[in-house]
């Protein structure tokens, strides 16, 4: 890693990823900041690494240098940090290269395709003890980071059960992604799996503080046919032979079941192949409030308005805009107040803020190595329990015991 100075200087970075993400995140998170100077890109695919080097050109007048081979790039070039937005496939060995080279690493997130390298990923974090962060941008959103504090405030009483998914109608990019090189569509071809669960639990194990006093224990995943895609691409004319005629492995709706060592469970949908709008699909449960994203509402047991219409619950439906106005946590009235959007609504601009804050200051980053291997861990652990009918599997204490010393305040979106 190059010298840099805390809480100052220009952080010389690399973006591993040229792809529409990656794009993204450059021209509308990275690429406006002051302070980053991205020196160089990689991408195996010639025509997405030239696009990615012509918008940074063009957007901060020079040329960053491009590769086709991270390895190389970080052979070659000292930087500051390391930005991964390649394909699932690549997030792990990307960062596990760069975590070796001490550079620090930001990665977008994915699941697992094995819990060995999950395990090495916390290996190599503690033996090198290289900043890592997976750039869950839903621990950021504002409806989530507002609920937190209800929480932490005792809104909710006990948490007792949440759920959550990736609720998300992907046919035409999975079904083009062959001809577009997209990683989707190979995954989707041969893989069955909660392949995409951190948008959901991210959030969900801040307000029940996995890893920093509890924990998972156990999974045990179910999933049924593949009709969605299939149905789909035979009313399509502009797809491959291959995907035309193929029998995609990935289930259209997948659920996964979580049980917490404090004795709570989790539920993660999956749900991207038949139609539907976008939604993740939280909802919380306590033992004196709930919050449902459904209808946006919720319900507090010894509110007297609430009880009087407990058989009218459509009358309360909507109503949680005024709870997060009045639960507004600080990371959003700064970002709110600073003017900055930044794409997803701020999402993405607020977890680079707390990636590049903590490089800087030094600090734990707020999605450490143990948060990144457990939350990716899902997809490699839903393999599992779908492969053996749905049975439950044990889920592997990535802290080693440390659960019960880490505390929720180590988690830094908490104030």
């Amino acid at each position: 890693m190059s010298e840099m100075k805390q809480g100052a200087g220009v952080l010389e970075v690399a973006v591993i990823g040229c792809g529409g993400r990656g794009r993204t995140l450059m021209e509308h998170v990275l690429l406006p900041r002051e302070g980053i100077h991205i020196r160089a890109v990689c991408d195996n695919h010639p025509p997405r690494l030239e696009a990615g080097i012509e918008l940074v050109e063009r957007l901060r007048g020079c040329r960053p240098v491009g590769y086709a081979c991270y390895q190389e790039m970080l052979t070659a070039e000292r930087v500051d940090a390391v930005f991964v937005f390649s394909a699932w496939e690549n997030h792990m060995p990307a960062t596990l290269f760069a975590m070796e080279r001490k550079t620090p690493v930001a990665c977008e997130v994915g699941g697992a395709y094995s819990v060995h390298e999950c395990w090495q990923l916390v290996d190599c974090y503690e033996r090198t003890r290289t900043p890592v962060m997976l750039l869950e941008n839903c621990c950021y959103g504002r409806t989530e980071l507002a609920l937190l504090r209800m929480v932490r405030e005792g809104l909710f009483g006990r948490l007792v059960h949440a759920e959550g998914g990736y609720l998300h109608d992907l046919r035409t990019e999975i079904g083009r992604g062959d001809l577009k090189h997209h990683y989707r569509h190979r995954n989707y071809l041969l893989r069955n799996a909660e392949n995409y669960p951190t948008h959901e639990l991210g959030p969900i194990a801040m307000l029940f503080d996995i890893n920093r006093g509890n924990r998972i224990v156990s999974l045990a995943a179910q999933g049924g046919g593949a009709w969605g895609m299939h149905d789909w691409a035979g009313r399509q004319s502009d797809v491959s032979e291959l995907t035309r005629t193929a029998s995609f492995a990935q289930s259209d709706i997948v659920k996964t079941m979580l049980k917490l060592a404090g004795g709570e469970t989790i539920t993660l949908t999956l749900d991207t192949t038949l139609p539907r709008p976008y939604s993740r699909g939280l909802r919380l449960a306590g033992t004196r409030a709930m919050y449902s994203e459904e209808n946006h509402s919720i319900f507090v047991d010894d509110n007297a308005e609430h009880q009087a219409a407990h058989f009218r619950w459509r009358e309360q439906w909507g109503n949680a805009d005024r709870y997060v106005e009045k639960y507004e946590h600080p990371i959003w009235v700064r970002f709110q107040e600073a003017g900055i959007r930044g794409g997803h609504d701020g999402m993405d601009w607020l977890v680079f803020d707390g990636f590049l804050d903590a490089l800087r200051a030094g600090a734990p980053m707020p999605v450490d190595a143990y948060d990144m291997a457990t939350w990716m861990a899902v997809t490699a652990l839903s393999d599992e329990s779908l492969a053996i009918g749905g049975h439950p599997v044990a889920f592997p204490d990535f802290t080693k015991g440390q659960w019960l010393l880490r505390r929720p305040g180590d988690f830094a979106p908490v104030e």
